[in-house]
């Protein structure tokens, strides 16, 4: 099947190349992806662009899951310093490509980067881009290409075919969806603190679902610890009762979880490949380390390199971690196999999957409610913590 696709709208051809990021092996489970390779993205368009146009076609659109973000002064259809990996790869792509249809970053910006129309529509259905092309009917050159990214109202009649299938599974779901499982004490957010000027920090509720894998695994597993990833925490909890479908709209991808063997040594090398691939795990209770600002950052082909975790602060229940000594650790299945680039927990030994991640959320909300937000002081700093 052909990485493309070609419409004639009112007797044009339009091109249509869909593509996914490079980076898809560091945000899918690895077990996925076996097999796959994922190339460079402006490399990819330019070459299906080139045969597109072998094909005549002139006008050519790319649908692109990678994004980029501009600051925070922008408006929805603004371009305001623009940054991130969208920008390199547009500037890249061949002047034959018109349209980049973006995405991945949940951010709303509609720019022209290097003569091309480059668009996003933020998030979860809140806008749509409305994309005009005036297009020669003898050339099938592109004349002119404009944008407008249009929030989405609630103001027009319902579709009575898509209500009624909504319907139809409200009322199948209903009584799951609506079940309580648990109280909050007050809304847990799943905000990361600032952790020496980034947003590197810990998060109320990725560390008490962290609580939870610990308190689902510990027994039967033998599990001492658990980290969770914070791409998996997708939702807040407001204060008050927690019913099924906000606990499965927090944790919603049915991820395993998976209690392995890793060594002291290298539970340090975890940690340190925080500051590579800038995404922290939130850890659980039985967790507390500290953080140098000053630290030197590891590299993707040596993560273990690093010095930003302080060497001697890694505690387990209290107790200092033993690089020669191993511990049993939970995870989820998607970072297990190195998801979102924590390949050094593909090191990991005598591997045992156990229940639902979604399963051990909504046990420990029932067992421990009414539930409180967990204290942001399992990750600290040099500055809380001198050296001694």
């Amino acid at each position: 099947m052909a990485p493309y696709a070609i419409h004639k709208v009112q007797g044009v051809k339009v091109g249509f190349i869909g593509m996914t990021l490079e980076g898809t092996p560091q945000i899918v489970s690895q077990q996925g992806v076996a097999g796959l390779t994922f190339a460079d993205e402006a490399a990819t368009a330019n070459r299906y662009a080139r045969e597109l146009r072998r094909k005549g076609v002139e006008t050519i659109v790319v649908l692109l899951h990678e994004g980029g973000a501009q600051a925070a002064t922008g408006g929805i259809n603004d371009c305001v310093g623009m940054t991130g990996p969208i920008v390199d790869i547009a500037n890249r792509m061949d002047p034959s490509i018109d349209v980049v249809v973006s995405g991945h970053t949940h951010q709303a910006y509609n720019c022209n980067i290097n003569g091309k129309l480059v668009t996003s529509a933020s998030s979860f259905g809140r806008l749509v881009t409305d994309i005009d092309l005036k297009i020669d009917r003898q050339s099938g050159d592109v004349l002119s290409a404009a944008a407008n990214n249009v929030v989405v109202t609630r103001d027009v009649a319902k579709d009575p075919k898509q209500t009624a299938l909504i319907d139809r599974y409200k009322t199948v779901l209903g009584p799951v969806a609506g079940r309580q499982v648990g109280v909050t004490n007050q809304a847990i957010t799943k905000t990361q603190e600032t952790l020496f000027g980034t947003s590197l920090g810990e998060s109320p509720l990725g560390n008490l679902i962290a609580d939870a894998q610990l308190a689902a695994t510990d027994d039967e597993q033998g599990a001492v610890a658990a980290f969770m990833n914070p791409g998996g925490v997708r939702a807040d909890l407001d204060a008050g009762p927690v019913t099924y479908e906000e606990a499965f709209t927090v944790q919603p991808f049915a991820n395993n979880l998976v209690t392995l063997d890793l060594t002291g040594a290298q539970l340090y090398c975890v940690l340190e490949q925080q500051f590579v691939t800038g995404r922290t795990l939130y850890p659980s209770a039985t967790v507390g380390y500290v953080v140098d600002p000053n630290g030197t950052t590891g590299t993707a082909a040596d993560p273990c390199a690093g010095t930003r975790v302080v060497r001697g602060s890694l505690t387990l229940g209290g107790t200092a971690v033993d690089t020669a000594a191993t511990y049993r650790v939970t995870v989820n299945n998607f970072l297990a196999g190195g998801g979102d680039g924590f390949s050094a927990l593909t090191g990991g030994t005598n591997q045992v999957t156990a229940q639902i991640d979604l399963d051990a959320f909504v046990a420990y909300l029932t067992a421990q409610s009414p539930v409180s937000a967990p204290t942001l002081d399992r990750i600290r700093t040099t500055a809380e913590v001198p050296a001694a």
